[in-house]
């Protein structure tokens, strides 16, 4: 059975078994359309929260930013992993016991106020829209290459499957559609990963195959080798990072913070059935996604290796096959500038700008671009960082079924992630803006209607940002954590932690917070990228970062409004301490 043919059947197949299950469990009451009825069992709510977490940008473009970045891009496997252990040991026990169905709910009561809630669900639907521009991204770019479609109708198609069991099955449908995809997507990250570890060191862990000797002869390690292949190019070594200390410590604190503060994970505490049960499923969760952060270093180096060996210094006649594949759908290019007809791979950019692409060939036969002249650079070839993990088994030469794995896996990754958010989208304003705040006399057949209608909407949105997203998928992830760290960590921290926080407070706090990091992100990646350079960041703090100055303004302003406003009421302080009293980990104190 030929690839291609292999490729319908796997993605076929998990589609049908992801629509199985969200006819199997379509939500009938809003309690299961929010929460899946509040009785999942913890494991199966570990691995569900898993797959919400590992998103396109873990699956897809982790590694590839790892291949490209090198040490740098270890802000992002730091970032993430630390910030679940926050988001586990901080705050998801504590919500859970809150008893509520979303992020805004707790801030509304917590905070005592409309506004606050109103406040809430503006900086959710921020942050949960910059996040899923990268998973509809990566659904458009899974589709694009290995149904061999546009971008475009590859995110389409997937809107599509991500409205039938998002706008049925509710988080019910989701919860256990997930568990089907995150077997899916950790089987397809692991097994490449398995046999480029073997074929590059003899050794199939890629965990340890990373410290490993290359099986070439040269005794030299896999990391010794890449650095000196890069060097040669005129890269700097794979090893050593170029970011300064300030923003390394940035990123990695904003990504940390803002993943405490990502409101379609914390949602995921609210499924089971009490504040123990929410300990443990997180637990269980990052032990799942263990599985995957610890293999992607592996998986960016032995990637970055192959693609030097496969590219560098081949005539383009001779190009292997992955490459025309990926050509062929705009995210790899050639410019032969010497005319020699050798593909050169080299320190620097290829082109002024990502290539756009002409129906016209050149003398070799390669696609030419026509938006942009030259650059001055040596370097002939444009690769899109996030086809790596999806090109590394072409790469390697592995075998059709392996290539159709990944293909799956890497649909489930971004179509699990984009579920959990429209969910999110959908229940703020159902929930949260029309049953809390515009129409208290609603009907719960009404309520659960207008959850369905506006996950549509934000389907359709969502739709739009990932075909023309602002950014790489990482990177457009990085912005929806910064934006979550500025704007929802701080008020849901000091909500849990502090008596002392009034309403006035938390609302400056949040709308401080989110238009500061969401002006500095726009300017440098939307109004002027032209100025995007480490000089003019402010306190040398790139656009990925800027989350915790964001954050510390939230902090202070929201300090400083609560000491000039009236206290909170007597009741408040007697709900912060319900919350927090340890005797509610049981069974008789919770909701």
């Amino acid at each position: 059975m030929d690839t291609q043919t292999l490729i319908y059947l796997f993605v076929g197949a998990s589609f049908a078994l992801y629509i199985g299950i969200a006819i199997w469990s379509r939500a009938g009451s809003t309690k299961e359309f929010y929460v899946a009825g509040g009785g999942v069992n913890p494991v199966v709510n570990g691995m569900a929260t898993a797959a919400d977490w590992m998103s396109a940008a873990s699956f897809i473009s982790m590694a590839g930013l790892i291949a490209f970045l090198g040490y740098d891009a270890s802000v992002y496997l730091m970032g993430w992993t630390g910030g679940y252990v926050l988001l586990a040991l901080l705050l998801a026990p504590y919500l859970r016991k809150f008893g509520q169905f979303t992020v805004p709910d707790f801030i509304g009561t917590r905070y005592y106020s409309k506004a606050a809630r109103v406040v809430a669900v503006i900086c959710l639907i921020f942050i949960s829209f910059t996040y899923i521009a990268g998973q509809m991204r990566g659904v458009g770019i899974v589709f694009s290459r290995f149904l061999d479609i546009p971008i475009m109708w590859g995110v389409i198609s997937g809107m599509g499957i991500v409205f039938i069991y998002a706008v049925l099955g509710g988080m019910k449908g989701i919860t256990y559609t997930q568990v089907a995809q995150y077997c899916v997507l950790i089987f397809a990250y692991m097994v490449p990963a398995f046999f480029l570890s073997f074929l590059i060191t003899g050794n199939p862990i890629p965990q340890l195959g990373l410290g490993s000797q290359v099986n070439d002869g040269s005794g030299m390690y896999v990391l010794e080798k890449l650095n000196l292949v890069l060097l040669d190019l005129g890269f700097g070594e794979y090893t050593n990072g170029s970011k300064s200390m300030i923003d390394v410590f940035c990123i990695t604190l904003a990504l940390m913070v803002g993943t405490a503060g990502l409101p379609h994970v914390i949602v995921r505490f609210f499924t089971v059935p009490k504040a123990s049960d929410a300990r443990k499923s997180a637990g269980w969760a990052l032990v799942f996604i263990a599985l995957l952060y610890t293999t992607a270093p592996a998986v960016g180096a032995f990637a970055r290796l192959n693609f030097v060996d496969t590219v560098n210094e081949q005539s383009y006649t001779e190009a292997p096959e992955w490459f025309t594949n990926w050509e062929s759908n705009d995210l790899i290019a050639f410019q032969d500038k010497n005319g020699d007809g050798v593909m050169q791979y080299r320190a620097g950019n290829a082109f002024e700008g990502a290539p756009e692409f002409s129906d016209e060939r050149g003398p070799s036969g390669e696609r030419l671009v026509t938006n942009a002249p030259v650059s001055d650079s040596e370097n002939e070839i444009y690769v899109d960082r996030d086809i790596m993990v999806l090109a590394n088994p072409e790469i390697g030469n592995l075998p059709g079924w392996v290539i159709a794995l990944v293909a799956a896996g890497g649909l489930a990754a971004a179509l699990s992630t984009a579920a959990g958010l429209l969910l999110v989208i959908s229940s703020s304003v159902s929930h949260d803006l029309l049953k809390s705040t515009f129409r208290p006399d609603i009907c719960e057949k009404g309520e659960l209607l207008a959850a369905r209608i506006a996950a549509t909407a934000a389907i359709v949105v969502a739709g739009y940002l990932g075909i023309y997203p602002p950014g790489w998928v990482a990177q457009v992830v990085a912005f929806a954590f910064g934006l979550a760290a500025a704007s929802l960590f701080p008020a849901i921290f000091m909500g849990i932690f502090s008596k002392s926080m009034n309403k006035e407070g938390a609302i400056a706090g949040m709308v401080a917070g989110l238009v500061f990091t969401f002006a500095y992100i726009a300017y440098f990646k939307l109004a002027n990228p032209a100025a995007n350079v480490a000089e003019n960041w402010l306190f040398g703090i790139s656009p990925e970062g800027i989350g915790v100055v964001g954050m510390a303004l939230n902090f202070a302003i929201a300090i400083i409004v609560a000491k000039l406003t009236a206290a909170p009421p007597p009741q408040i302080a007697r709900l912060v301490d319900s919350i927090r009293v340890p005797r509610g980990a049981g069974g008789a104190q919770n909701h």
